[in-house]
Formats: C-alpha cells, structure tokens, sequence
C-alpha cells in the first residue's frame, strides 16, 4: 500500500493526489510539490490514506517536502502580487471598453506566468489587452476565458442552504444538472429556488437523482386512476421519498382522499409495452392485415 493525500493548489479547486511517503502530513499543512510550471505550493486537504500499488501510475508525483518560512513568506507575496495585477487588469479593461467580467489573477510560483480569468457572454478579442499587460508586468500573460460555474467556485460564498457552496467546499467536477431533475424530484418550477450563486441551475439536484428515477418506478404520477383496496381513484399527491400516494375517490357527490403505500394500488391502464417490428404481436397484426388485402 501506497501513502497518498490530497492537495489542493487553491482555496477552492480539485484536489490533486500526491505520495506522501513518510512525512506525517495533517489537514493545511504546506508542502512544495512538481507541477508542469515547476514547483509550487500546494495545502493538504485531507488526512492522508493507503492506496493500493496497482492504483499508483506515473501520474501521482510525490511530496518534495514540508515549506519552509521562506517558501511561505514568497507565497504570500505572490498573493500580494495577485491583488495588485488584479487591480491593474480591471483598469486596463475598463480604458479599452470591453465586454468581459474579471474573476482572478494567478501568478505562478517563479513569477514567470500570470494568468487572468474572466467571463464574457460571448467572444472577445482581447489580442490589445494582452499587449498592454505585457508591457505593463514583463512576463508571460494568458487570459483564459471560463463559465459561470467556475466563477462560483472561484469567488466563493454561500448557498441558499446556509452552507458555503459545494463547488468551493469539495466538488471536484461540474456534473450536468437539467431542469427535467426538478420535474423527477417535484419541486416547484420557480427559478429563484433552483439557481445557484451561479445563476445556473444548483449542483445538489443531481444528488439524489437516482434515489428519485428508482423512486417513480414504483409510485403512481399524479392524475394517474389507480385501484386501490377501497376501490378505484385519482393520485392527487405522491410522496416519493416516503413512496405514499393520496388518492381521492368520488361517491355521492362527496369528494374522500385517502393516503396508501405505493405497493397497495396499482394502475388502472397500465401503459402496454411498446413492440418492436419483430415482436410476435406485431408480426400476428401484420399477417392479419395481408389477409385481409387478400380478400379484397
């Protein structure tokens, strides 16, 4: 078994994993690794764990070593850095009138990259702003162009639950979310309710997405006639989770609703299986129909 953590390079991002090897690494610890740009530091985010051989390929690199004070003293002027790149670009932007949205700037840890993210509802050129930031900070300059998703992730804050959002806290990728999971799960139609900080639509509908479909396999739709013990009616409400249905009855000009387990009623017209072209049903039909041509 192989010792391995989890890094992150940002206080919002994916995880990375790393062999620990035989430092005893604990949760925010600051540790310099390798990355493609030479190295950087990177914060523990978990408590480290076994890994089996097998899993280990050439891509988890090991852990160098614990920062040392200078490391760290560098780090935070990086951040420094950052702020002040940040401040520059938006001026720059704002003097040339473009239609982009700054988010973040990143310096590499050698100072020789830095990085700008922005949104934009469309294309935009910025080919004269990236000369001005040339000139203006005398390295290496990207601007890289990122959705709304990421914005949240990079920005930060706090969902409609009161907790800080999941894509900061530990999701490492965006799932797709659809609005037909809202529709699965019974929730109102209201935008406001089910859009994020983002403006998207939130993450957590595709938690239980499957608890939901295994659900509705099971539980009667509203408008639905079922026979239930007490006779036939109409599914006014179900309740997925605890998979009960309320069903209402006319008798007498009186309207009863009573509420049942999803397993004591069932359909009325249950929907018929659909034949493919070579099902026997389907072939019988055919035969029938030539039959009948014949005899004309």
């Amino acid at each position: 078994m192989a010792k391995v953590v989890n890094l992150r390079f940002h206080d919002a991002g994916k995880p990375y994993r790393f062999l620990a090897g035989d430092l005893k690494l604990t949760v925010g610890d600051a540790v310099m690794v390798n990355t493609a740009l030479g190295q950087d530091i990177a914060f523990v985010v978990d408590e480290p764990f076994d890994l089996p051989e097998d899993k280990v390929d050439d891509t988890i690199l090991p852990v160098l070593r614990y920062a040392d004070e200078k490391e760290m003293e560098h780090y935070r002027e990086k951040k420094e850095r950052e702020r002040s790149a940040f401040v520059k670009c938006l001026e720059l932007i704002e003097n040339r009138e473009l239609p982009m949205t700054l988010v973040e700037a990143v310096y590499s840890f050698d100072g020789r990259k830095l990085t700008f993210y922005f949104t934009a509802d469309k294309r935009v050129d910025f080919r004269e702003l990236v000369k001005d930031l040339t000139s203006c900070f005398r390295t290496r300059i990207e601007l890289r162009q990122i959705g709304s998703r990421e914005q949240a992730k990079m920005v930060g804050g706090l969902g409609i639950c009161g907790r800080e959002l999941c894509c900061c806290s530990y999701l490492d990728q965006f799932l797709p979310v659809t609005i037909r999971m809202a529709k699965d799960q019974g929730l109102s139609m209201n935008p406001t309710k089910l859009t994020g900080t983002c403006g998207r639509l939130m993450c957590c509908l595709s938690y239980e997405q499957a608890a939901y479909e295994d659900a509705n396999k099971r539980v009667p739709k509203v408008g639905k006639k079922v026979k239930t013990p007490d006779g036939i009616g109409v599914v006014i409400y179900s309740d997925l989770l605890k998979e009960k249905v309320t069903v209402r009855f006319e008798k007498e000009e009186e309207t009863e609703m009573q509420v049942y387990e999803a397993s004591e009623v069932s359909l009325v017209n249950p929907p018929q299986p659909q034949c493919k072209n070579d099902c026997p049903r389907k072939r019988q039909l055919s035969d029938k129909q030539k039959a009948e041509k014949e005899e004309d």
